[in-house]
């Protein structure tokens, strides 16, 4: 049997840093880029006699949380100590919650593209639940030598673990649940979710069974993935792996696993800890969470705009696509920076100012590696563009050209078209003298024109932009060039 004949199982369990001032159980600050063990309180360190006091808005987050994704917020909640020993841990233990998480429950709709094909699939939550992050052991021999370092920064910082059924059955379908996620937690303000600096990190179950077959296979664990690309690979590889295994006769062994990007294999860390092993019970410095109708209503009124009540709204109000929609939608900052040049603008623009936004801009964005909430472009500087172009102002190769400034530092494009003397050329008789300079110049192609060859006239076209240094109307070009070729 190959890959290909085995059904992929996979869930997911996501822990992602809340967006709170100061940690879970303490009032130290929640900092990123600071020395080492500088954000650290005697809760945090486990110093005799210290006692945790819960993050009120840590727990208001995770209530967020619960609603944006359908389950269902309980009125009673528990925190328990889970026991394991490793040198970032100074407790020993790690406030947690198992059985009565402050959520259970919930789903996520998720569009997947694989293979040239797309489909949309629910995917089910068992729970969401709060927990304090662990420390961070330095291995690195630039910095620890032969030894280990620890770095207790992040020791205490407010985590939600979102743990998914095992609903993915393939790559593709785990990294849209991923996108798809990450995309909700910032629409709602609860993390950065910025994976680069480690606020969401990923642990992916995944399991082998014959196609058919009911009875899931035996599971690993792929520790501590962060990068979309990162949990692709590594699934990649396991799945091969366990194929492999199964296809010689072997057996799956249950187990926790990291991947390695430069081999592009997995291996094995340690055998798979069950939930037993970490002697769980109620954490006696804290009692039980309760929660009323009238604090969870409060939450709920503080929601923004979902996505896809604003999609379905963009259809609606301003005449989108689907995927138009969707697509701006898939981003809070996205969707907030369209709005905002519409409202300067008009609702008749909307369709032009998407355009540029999917188009132009992300491949701006794309090019510098930058995320949208870090693009200086206003709203009023994109709706003055596209107004600009629009109204024949400027043409679309010269506001392209002022994009990748307007993205990476913001200003004025009304007043750098007029400084640069980007105006488009309105003078007909300027662009009469190009289009008669270009038709002399290149008689092969006009008469490759009037032959019936439409495409050449795109290439004649680029001849008298040229001419005109970009200035010219594209389409008054096209037109006089029409009617100078075809009489």
């Amino acid at each position: 049997m190959s890959a290909r004949d085995y059904e992929v199982v996979i869930g997911l369990e996501v822990h992602t840093q809340l967006r709170t001032v100061s940690k879970l159980f303490s009032p130290a600050p929640v900092s990123y880029g600071l020395l080492p063990n500088h954000s650290v309180h005697p809760i945090c360190l486990a110093l005799p006699g210290v006692l945790p006091v819960l993050n009120r808005h840590a727990v208001e987050l995770a209530i967020r949380a619960g609603l944006a994704t359908h389950g269902e917020v309980r009125r009673h909640s528990v925190f328990a100590r889970k026991n394991y020993f490793y040198p970032d841990l100074p407790k020993g233990y790690q406030i947690s919650q198992y059985e009565e998480p402050v959520i259970s429950g919930g789903w996520l709709d998720i569009a997947v593209e694989d293979d040239g094909s797309s489909h949309t699939k629910r995917v089910r939550l068992v729970r969401i639940h709060l927990e304090e992050d662990a420390g961070k052991s330095i291995h690195d021999p630039a910095i620890a030598g032969g030894a280990t370092h620890v770095d207790l920064n992040r020791a205490g910082v407010p985590l939600l673990e979102i743990v998914s059924e095992p609903d993915m059955r393939s790559a593709a379908e785990a990294v849209a649940y991923l996108r798809t996620l990450r995309s909700v937690l910032r629409y709602i303000d609860v993390s950065d979710a910025d994976m680069e600096r480690g606020h969401l990190r990923c642990d992916v179950n995944v399991s082998l069974r014959p196609r058919g077959s009911e009875t899931l296979g035996t599971r690993t664990e792929i520790k501590n993935l962060n990068s979309f690309r990162a949990v692709e690979a590594a699934l990649g590889a396991e799945i091969r792996r366990q194929a492999e295994l199964l296809d010689s006769g072997g057996a799956v062994v249950q187990a926790t696993m990291a991947f390695d990007p430069d081999t592009g294999r997995t291996r094995m860390l340690r055998r798979k800890e069950n939930a037993d092993d970490y002697r769980y019970f109620p954490d006696p410095d804290l009692v039980p969470l309760v929660l009323s109708d009238a604090q969870i209503d409060a939450v709920r009124a503080a929601l923004p705009e979902l996505a896809d009540a604003r999609c379905t709204r963009y259809q609606r109000d301003f005449a989108l696509s689907e995927y138009d929609a969707r697509a701006l939608t898939a981003s809070r900052a996205l969707a907030d920076l369209f709005e905002g040049a519409v409202a300067q603008s008009s609702p008749a623009r909307a369709k032009p100012i998407a355009n540029w936004l999917l188009r132009d801009v992300q491949r701006v964005l794309n090019d510098r590696e930058l995320e949208v909430e870090h693009a200086n472009i206003t709203p009023r500087a994109l709706a003055d563009l596209v107004v600009a172009v629009e109204s024949g102002k400027t043409t679309v190769q010269s506001a392209r050209g002022l994009l990748p400034e307007l993205v990476e530092r913001g200003g004025d494009p009304i007043a750098w078209i007029r400084e640069r003397g980007l105006e488009a050329v309105s003078d007909t008789d300027v662009i009469a003298r190009a289009v008669d300079e270009v038709i002399r110049d290149h008689p092969a192609d006009v008469e490759r024109v009037r032959a019936g060859e439409a495409k050449v006239l795109n290439f004649l076209i680029g001849q008298v932009m040229k001419r005109t240094g970009g200035k010219a109307s594209p389409q008054a070009v096209r037109e006089l060039l029409a009617a100078r070729i075809t009489p």
